[in-house]
């Protein structure tokens, strides 16, 4: 585990694609019961360990997550999250270029809980829930296109199915239509950067996430966003 940033109140880790937010029916222990051993022994606490989720990633998502260290933050946080305050921006690898270098979408999208997928939609459906997303082209390789995205709404799976509805499925996402796997098992989506004012001290904070140090693509990406 990898932490970003910590205070007394909010703690923001670097997750893997490989780790999970909270506890699901795999049983592998999510990052908060590891952020909860870290504070305890980091700090000798006795009793139980206060951490709280304050947003999630899929599992196959790396980049930054935000906890909340005490309850007061944790409700700020979920506020702040619920009312769009916190803005996160995503990187994410396609290997089609985009047909504009720049845009909006917007689409609505329904949720298939069996299959735990969304669908996109460009008019509205049943069942449906408006979805948008802004998005640049900041970067490419060979063979490769590096997308930022910033979020307008937190839906399901959004990032993901909207971007392979414009027929840029995001690299190693076989759900969505991508062709191969990734040899780790993740996607090429990176949780890059959040942004907010601290729910106690209101002061500006910005988090960055590095990129996964053992995915060369992402290296490579991430060196030529620098020049």
């Amino acid at each position: 585990m990898t932490v970003l940033y910590e205070d007394n109140h909010i703690i923001a880790v670097n997750k893997t694609c490989s780790e999970i937010v909270q506890g699901d029916k795999t049983g592998d222990e999510p990052l908060s019961d590891t952020i909860k051993k870290y504070l305890k022994e980091k700090y000798n606490k006795p009793g139980e360990v206060f951490c709280g989720v304050t947003h999630r990633l899929d599992r196959p998502v790396s980049g930054v997550v935000l906890f909340a260290k005490t309850s007061k933050a944790l409700t700020r946080l979920n506020e702040m999250f619920r009312t769009q305050e916190v803005k996160k921006t995503y990187w994410a690898i396609v290997k089609e270029k985009p047909k504009q270098p720049e845009g909006r979408l917007e689409h609505f999208l329904v949720r298939n809980e069996k299959q735990n997928k969304s669908v996109a939609h460009e008019k509205m459906v049943p069942n449906a829930k408006a979805a948008a997303l802004s998005y640049k082209l900041i970067a490419h390789s060979e063979t490769y296109y590096l997308l930022e995205v910033h979020l307008e709404t937190g839906r399901h799976h959004q990032i993901r199915c909207q971007l392979a509805k414009m027929g840029c499925p995001i690299k190693g996402d076989l759900k969505y239509g991508f062709a191969r796997s990734n040899p780790n098992g993740g996607i090429s989506l990176h949780a890059r950067n959040v942004e907010f004012i601290h729910p106690v001290s209101k002061q500006l904070i910005q988090i960055t996430a590095p990129v996964p140090a053992d995915d060369k693509l992402w290296l490579t990406m991430e060196k030529i966003t620098q020049k």
